[in-house]
């Protein structure tokens, strides 16, 4: 592990503001810091005024802000300027104080559409994302980006599932019902490790059994129960830690102006989950 620079009045903070925040974000940029040298340091936190959380990241000159569930779309109205790829999607995940001026971006959209690609999962597959929040509207998006065009909501709020599938052209639903799709993704909270659905299944079993691959986004824990029995049944996975190191790589970017290389981001999302 990298020796930790010195906190001085100079230092630049970074942070993240999440209902349960984990540490891997935090572990991944402190290990990016001290390996390229720069005085910046990076703390997670779990808001409980949102409002006032980013009042307080242009008052205190705080750098950058990554932005997870629930707080994705609730961040909006707080900013001052949304990028195109925040914008398109109506979702935040990064904010960036320049002088007082935040200005809001959603990596998540470049994550998700990366690892559909790396992971050769075919456009022509039919997918059914489960959620309809801020993370979900990243993931559709993605989805409609890389060609696919054979896809379905699953929503338990009715009307936001219906807005998001209208958007892009795709069917919503309450629930699976009889689909049995062959990329799954789970967009939602469950499995997050603290939360009151840490130990469920984000899609039903038999719904896992007939996917060829199962995407999940929770980050933490990486092996979340969806996971963990598709990959004890043999399907192709994608978890939530590759998300997080690919959009936390493009948010380095953004808060310092550097890029790291390939090897150090590998490193950075190695040791984040350590």
């Amino acid at each position: 592990m990298p020796t930790t620079n010195t906190i001085t009045r100079d230092t630049t903070v970074c942070i993240s503001l999440a209902a349960r925040p984990s540490n891997l974000g935090t572990r991944f940029h402190n290990f990016l810091y001290d390996e390229l040298g720069l005085n910046y340091l990076y703390k997670a936190f779990a808001p409980t005024d949102i409002a006032g959380a980013i009042s307080g990241i242009r008052a205190l000159g705080i750098r950058g802000c990554a932005v997870s569930m629930p707080f994705k779309e609730a961040v909006i109205p707080l900013i001052d300027e949304l990028d195109a790829s925040a914008s398109a999607i109506q979702s935040v995940n990064t904010i960036v104080n320049t002088d007082g001026h935040l200005r809001a971006y959603n990596t998540d959209y470049l994550a998700v559409a990366q690892l559909l690609a790396s992971h050769h999962v075919s456009a022509d597959d039919d997918f059914a994302v489960l959620g309809s929040g801020g993370m979900a509207k990243a993931v559709v998006a993605a989805l409609r980006g890389g060609g696919f065009s054979s896809g379905h909501i699953i929503a338990r709020n009715e009307a936001s599932g219906q807005n998001l599938a209208d958007q892009y052209g795709f069917s919503s639903s309450t629930q699976i019902g009889e689909l049995r799709p062959r990329l799954i993704i789970n967009a939602t909270p469950i499995g997050m490790s603290g939360g009151p659905g840490a130990d469920s299944l984000s899609f039903d079993p038999d719904v896992i059994k007939s996917a060829d691959t199962v995407f999940d986004v929770v980050a933490f824990p990486a092996a979340t129960p969806l996971i963990t029995l598709a990959e004890s049944i043999g399907r192709k996975t994608i978890s939530g830690a590759e998300v997080i190191a690919l959009q936390a790589a493009e948010q380095f970017v953004l808060y310092t102006g550097i890029r790291p290389t390939k090897d150090q981001i590998a490193r950075a999302s190695s040791f984040s989950r350590a």
